[in-house]
């Protein structure tokens, strides 16, 4: 096809003629020169609105065409095959890429160029032959039979093929077939035959049985897979013949088959795997491979994909806006990196050349230092050098001795040979106790420059901290959460940090916003005005000169399930000082039973009764809601956490409760011996029973000894006490994740106090409030939302 210039459709042909009618009509005889002109008006106005939309489809066809090149060639996509990653390639690149690899590929190019070689002019055999059944060709494909696309030179089993894509720089799994596995991508070669079409660059296409010179084709034929001129078409196609009916397309460089045939099976695909994520025939469907997959007509997969892609390219096309505004932040991205480059590159060098500089100072003092100490050395050695030069035959200071010997006047000599004698001692003694004056070696002026060569050899660019590890033993929440943290051993340091969190709710459609603690000096930070009964989600990042680092791993914390009870053990009255001592704060409690308690189980055969240590806190709750919590020693024989009455605790107080007694349960509250006057009245006290390492649960059972396992769970670090005044129920808690162990009545007609009771050793205290804790101190910076 020829190139040609795009001509006006019809519509703009037939609206043209009349405009110039009228203005030759206008110009001999003017008449009608107003219509003419409002009608010359809007033919140029629409001609100008087609040449506008023309324009518009050309310069998409034109960025599109970044789409239609292959990643190995560089030019358009001929005979594309779609690889395993979603990536397309030509036939004969994939070809040459596995060849340079060391398989061995067929010709990619074999396919029939003339009708002699096409399958309808061979032997009616071969037309005729069956296709192999799906179990024998699984048996020849088993075997290793035939040569496939692909396959590796040198071994003899089959082995898989690894071609390396050119676009995702990955190696792809071809199977054992290799090439011969690919669909070919049918609807990416028509488009860019249409891309070619539309933006013209098409060359002519020339007959391919001509004799030279050849003619243009005119005619094309699918099954012939040729180009055909009128006289050429007929040759080849005669009446009469089986060829008389292939059916004529327009010529092409490119004949693709009319449906997307199996690379297997040579069948039409008729079925999508969703299990595999390929197209299937109907021998393929029923292959071994295939068992138990998701097997979908391709209808259905055509139209689920189609309207996916309609979809997404909706939105893509509604939200040109978005796009135009995020190319603009990006294009303002790209002159901000160019600058802060550029900035950055300036004051690195700017600090090299301030290292250089200071090297160059500190060079220039050094061998300064050298240098005078050289001169100072010389100095003394050329002294000596003089002195030792005196002292030979004939120098000054031995001739003037023998001048002097020869002095005959006794008091004259004496006066000349004292000075004389005094300097002949001097260079006597040098001469006997030689030894030069300064030494000739400069080892003390060596530099040790390793340490400064490793800092220089480990000169790098500033890293910002890595993600911070969260301490989930030292993290917790109670009336506030405490959250601490630390860095990895080898992170850079961190300036300070910033902590993020926010309520998690499983019934809100959106998420919340992030809330966030600035400028966080220090490994912890508390934070506060939490709602109760919550789950929040925390993370930490760190931040110095290179910014700011990876945030750490989300923890989700549990808030406590009503407000934090701040109270003391008293220790005024009840409590027996002999064997239970409280800790100064009045926040911690340890049970020692001393001599009483080795006595009273020495007599317990003959009926010794053992009494209970009760200590309780120092408020009472009369409305609401309240809960606190309390650590237990695991080594603690048997510790009773839990509330009571504040007049039934008095009792206590006054009258010990009987452990061996039968008709002691503290469990239920009151006394055994009265149950048939208050069946239905909520007992007095609620305790948890804890003992060596253990929390008894009893359900409101009976409780007995042979299945022990039953009824206890491990004592968690931390007990939880919840007590919900109005509707007159306690609820014990795992502290840490807030499982809930047990719950029980308890009689709230008057004030409640929280108590805790002691058989044999044991030691428990107070969870402190995190709002007290030493450990709260951090500079809090700034305050906001993040999305």
């Amino acid at each position: 096809m020829r190139a040609t210039a795009p001509r006006p459709p019809p519509r703009l042909r037939r609206s043209l003629q009349p405009s110039a009618v009228s203005a030759a009509a206008a110009a001999g005889t003017g008449a009608g020169s107003g219509r003419g002109a409002m009608a010359e008006g809007e033919d140029l106005q629409t001609f100008t609105s087609i040449m506008d939309a023309l324009v518009r489809i050309s310069t998409s066809m034109k960025n599109m065409e970044r789409e239609l090149v292959c990643p190995v060639c560089k030019e358009m996509y001929k005979q594309p095959l779609a690889l395993p990653c979603m990536h397309n390639v030509c036939h004969v690149c994939a070809s040459e890429v596995l060849l340079q690899h060391g398989y061995l590929c067929c010709d990619p190019t074999s396919e029939p160029s003339s009708p002699a070689a096409t399958p309808a002019t061979r032997s009616p055999r071969l037309g005729r032959r069956a296709v192999p059944k799906p179990d024998r060709l699984d048996r020849l494909l088993k075997s290793g039979f035939g040569t496939y696309p692909g396959r590796k030179r040198g071994p003899v089993h089959p082995q898989s093929v690894s071609f390396p894509c050119p676009a995702c720089r990955r190696d792809v799994d071809l199977g054992e077939r290799g090439l011969g596995s690919l669909f070919r991508n049918l609807t990416l070669e028509r488009v860019v035959e249409r891309y070619r079409q539309t933006i013209n660059i098409s060359a002519a296409i020339m007959c391919q049985f001509c004799k030279p010179p050849q003619l243009e084709a005119t005619k094309g034929c699918t099954e012939c897979k040729s180009s055909f001129c009128n006289e050429c078409f007929k040759l080849y196609h005669p009446w009469g013949t089986q060829k008389a009916q292939h059916e004529p397309t327009p010529p092409t460089l490119t004949f693709r088959p009319k449906g997307l045939m199996c690379p297997e099976h040579k069948e039409e695909v008729t079925h999508y795997c969703k299990t595999c994520q390929r197209l299937v025939c109907q021998l393929c469907r029923v292959r071994r491979t295939h068992t138990s997959h998701k097997i979908t007509p391709v209808l259905s997969a055509y139209q689920a994909l189609r309207e996916k892609l309609t979809k997404s390219l909706a939105y893509i096309l509604s939200s040109q806006d978005m796009v135009q505004t995020q190319i603009a932040e990006l294009e303002e991205t790209v002159k901000h990196t160019e600058v802060n480059g550029s900035q950055a590159k300036e004051e690195v060098s700017q600090l090299i050349q301030g290292l250089c500089s200071m090297l160059e100072e500190k060079r220039a003092t050094l061998l300064q230092a050298i240098e005078e100490c050289q001169q100072e050395r010389l100095a003394s050695l050329h002294g000596q050098i003089q002195e030792h030069q005196a002292m030979l035959e004939n120098s000054g200071m031995v001739g003037y001795a023998q001048e002097v010997l020869k002095e005959t006047d006794h008091p004259c000599f004496v006066q000349a040979a004292k000075q004389l004698h005094n300097r002949i001692l001097r260079a006597t003694d040098s001469l006997q106790s030689f030894r030069p004056a300064a030494t000739a070696s400069f080892s003390h002026f060596q530099l040790d420059v390793s340490r400064e060569l490793k800092l220089l050899t480990d000169l790098a660019f500033i890293r910002a901290p890595e993600a911070p590890v969260i301490d989930t033993q030292r993290t917790y929440a109670y009336d506030q959460i405490f959250l601490c943290w630390r860095l990895p051993q080898h992170s850079p340091p961190a300036w300070h940090y910033t902590v993020e969190y926010r309520k998690t709710d499983t019934k809100a459609k959106g998420l919340k916003l992030w809330q966030r603690r600035e400028e966080v000096r220090g490994t912890s930070a508390l934070v506060e005005y939490l709602d109760t009964d919550s789950v929040y989600v925390l993370r930490v990042k760190g931040c110095n000169k290179a910014g700011f680092g990876e945030y750490s791993e989300d923890i989700y914390l549990h808030t406590p399930p009503a407000p934090v009870l701040n109270f003391f053990l008293d220790n005024r009255w009840g409590f027996n000082r002999d064997r239970l001592a409280i800790s100064k704060d009045q926040r911690a409690v340890r049970s020692v039973p001393g001599i009483p308690m080795l006595f009273a189980a020495e007599r317990l055969m003959t009926s010794c009764h053992l009494s209970i240590d009760l200590v309780i806190g120092d408020v009472a709750i009369t409305q609401g809601k309240s809960y606190w919590a309390c650590c237990v020693d695991p080594s603690s024989y048997l510790v009773k956490v839990g509330v009571g009455l504040e007049s039934k605790l008095q009792e206590w107080f006054q009258v010990p409760q009987d452990v061996v007694s039968p008709r002691y349960d503290p469990d239920s509250g009151h006394d055994s011996g009265a149950e048939d006057t208050t069946v239905e009245a909520p007992p007095p006290y609620a305790f948890l029973t804890i003992g060596m390492g253990k929390i008894l649960l009893s359900h409101g059972s009976a409780l007995t000894s042979r299945d022990p396992n039953g009824c206890t769970v491990p004592l968690p670090p931390r007990i939880g006490i919840c007590l919900d005044y109005e509707q007159g129920k306690v609820s014990f808690y795992d502290a840490v994740s807030f499982r809930e162990l047990w719950e029980c009545g308890v009689d709230c007609s008057g004030p409640i106090c929280p108590a805790f009771c002691f058989i044999g050793g044991g030691a428990l205290h107070l969870q402190e409030l995190v709002a007290n804790k030493q450990e709260r101190k951090v500079t809090i910076g700034s305050f906001a939302k993040l999305d």
